[in-house]
């Protein structure tokens, strides 16, 4: 479903009936009488529905996390906002930019529309900027020829779960963040994918090196060998991106207990 879109329509027709009704058909109407029901069920309805799609059109638009590719920094059920004019002011439905304010940086979460099926959005972690080459061998993240610095901290015990998973903190620009990594288990990347600018990349038995093409990045999740991400379906051009996701702001993954409401996901994160 295409809510944008729905939205513009019902912009588009509310706002038409708001002003016949305002500039011409308000007037010739018999003082007291009754408004109309196009009026009372059309025009009335405009100003609510021009400002949720301004607000989530240019300001700020929520998302669901359906997935644990994000795992440990956003969990599966987490309600995040995403900043939507940080890396610029795009119109709406379309996706273009007609404003350019920020560049996307390395180490930040962002939500775009999946490259293969623009339908979709998607969430995860900018790993590397147009022009990088990014290498994930044997488990370690370089970029430009550097080591990613990252330092083993405590292990991940997944929630509701019954196992622990080793975590790293890894610093990305000025960004540190956690990532799950099994360090233990062998390196695997589907080969099979096609997608543009695929020449850029190098497969072996270590994993992925990827020169990122002008005008896209290179994502990565945070849970690292559970994530399908530029290593399986290529690079994220700049006209997908949505916006910068930065809040939780209400985590439900079921609205049945044991696993319903948790309010101490509440809040920013990297």
């Amino acid at each position: 479903m295409n809510f944008p879109f729905i939205l513009l329509v019902l912009c588009a027709v509310t706002g038409v009936l708001w002003t016949v009704d305002h500039f011409w058909a308000r007037k010739k109407r018999p003082q007291g009488a009754k408004e109309p029901v196009w009026v009372e069920w059309g025009a009335s309805f405009f100003p609510v529905i021009f400002f949720v799609f301004a607000l989530r059109s240019f300001i700020v638009e929520p998302f669901r996390i359906p997935s644990g590719s994000m795992i440990p920094t956003l969990q599966i059920g987490d309600f995040i906002l995403v900043n939507k004019f940080t890396y610029g002011i795009r119109l709406p439905v379309i996706n273009k930019k007609i404003i350019d304010i920020n560049k996307p940086q390395r180490g930040d979460v962002f939500v775009f529309h999946y490259p293969p099926d623009p339908s979709v959005d998607y969430i995860k972690r900018i790993v590397g900027l147009p022009g990088d080459t990014v290498a994930y061998q044997n488990k370690r993240l370089t970029i430009n020829g550097e080591e990613v610095p990252f330092k083993k901290i405590d292990d991940y015990l997944h929630p509701g779960q019954l196992y622990y998973s080793p975590r790293y903190a890894e610093k990305l620009g000025a960004v540190e963040h956690e990532a799950l990594i099994e360090t233990e288990s062998p390196a695997y990347v589907a080969q099979s994918a096609q997608f543009p600018f695929r020449e850029n990349c190098l497969y072996n038995n270590a994993g992925v090196i990827c020169k990122v093409p002008e005008g896209h990045y290179f994502a990565m999740g945070d849970n690292r060998d559970n994530s399908a991400d530029s290593r399986v379906w290529g690079f994220v051009p700049d006209e997908n991106i949505v916006g910068k996701a930065y809040f939780v702001w209400m985590h439900a993954e079921s609205l049945l207990p044991p696993r319903g409401f948790d309010f101490g996901r509440i809040g920013s994160f990297d």
